[in-house]
């Protein structure tokens, strides 16, 4: 007789992953999710996506910083408020809808891994995708991301 089978499948401890919150505070998953979530820091919890256009609009007055593999722009809302909000656009330059939503999820990921460290509190980022982003690593991306931060904070 085996001991597996009163071994629960779930695996323990896991944690709810990590979500860009929209502009009205909402995560955008299921509610009454029943997954724990995992304790993150205050600025994780500040970093929220652009959903209007007039946003993406006022980004555009902003600063920018191209690199290979997508052009940042960043503006200081100037409303006192420091929360960080991403915005994220693929043009269908770029390709199809299957390789535009890969992109987008990888801006995604890496913005989780970048912004909260370095991003400018306060400010709109926008990410517009290149074609040359598409195949580039991750490495890479963290750390063209990280001088074009360092690029539009100069004054």
């Amino acid at each position: 007789m085996s001991d597996e089978a009163d071994f629960s499948a779930e695996q323990s401890g896991a944690c709810a992953p990590a979500r860009l919150l929209r502009a009205d505070g909402d995560g955008g998953g299921p509610q009454g999710d029943p997954r724990a979530s995992c304790p993150r820091s205050q600025e994780a919890e500040r970093l929220i996506r652009l959903t209007e256009r007039r946003d993406y609009l006022a980004a555009n007055g902003g600063r920018r910083a191209a690199m290979p593999g997508f052009v940042l722009q960043a503006r200081d809302r100037g409303d006192g408020d420091v929360a960080m909000r991403i915005g994220i656009t693929v043009s269908k330059k770029v390709g199809n809808a299957v390789v535009r939503n890969r992109m987008k999820r990888r801006f995604r990921a890496l913005a989780r891994a970048v912004l909260p460290q370095h991003g400018l509190p306060g400010h709109d980022h926008v990410l517009i995708g290149r074609a040359g982003g598409i195949e580039r690593p991750h490495a890479d991306l963290v750390r063209e991301l990280e001088k074009a931060l360092r690029k539009v904070a100069r004054p």
